[in-house]
């Protein structure tokens, strides 16, 4: 019966660390990229949002009122993550800042005018994504 419930105890532990990986190595992989946003199938930039939206509460409750962007470009410096949110239909974009901590608030800037040159290279990708 021990045995059992340490080998539970073992597995369910499991779960966290290897979110934790997923989320390390889904933020080397988006460190300064442009990335499209699509649920099914599942792109980087969705997973980076919903990694995000879970460490940032602020984020996701933004995203419940606008809507998920078509992209997402996200970079960082020591301390600060820094996410740009693109909606290609309004031709605007959001700046985010953030502390890297867990729970820490996000400013959020704009909306943004996008440029005819991004709204140009957005659409050009989203067009060879086959979306």
């Amino acid at each position: 019966m021990k045995l059992a419930a340490l080998a539970a105890l073992a597995l369910s532990s499991c779960v966290p660390v290897s979110q934790g990986w997923n989320a390390g190595w889904t933020e080397r992989a988006a460190q300064d990229r442009i990335m499209l946003v699509r649920n099914t199938p599942e792109t980087l930039g969705h997973r980076r949002l919903v990694y995000q939206s879970a460490a940032h509460p602020d984020l996701g409750t933004f995203l419940e009122s606008r809507g998920m962007p078509d992209f997402i470009a996200e970079t960082s410096s020591d301390d600060r993550q820094y996410l740009i949110l693109y909606y290609l239909e309004t031709r605007r974009a959001f700046a985010c800042r953030t502390r890297r901590s867990n729970g820490s608030t996000i400013d959020f800037a704009g909306p943004y005018q996008m440029t005819e040159r991004e709204t140009k290279t957005l659409r050009d990708l989203k067009s060879e994504s086959g979306t």
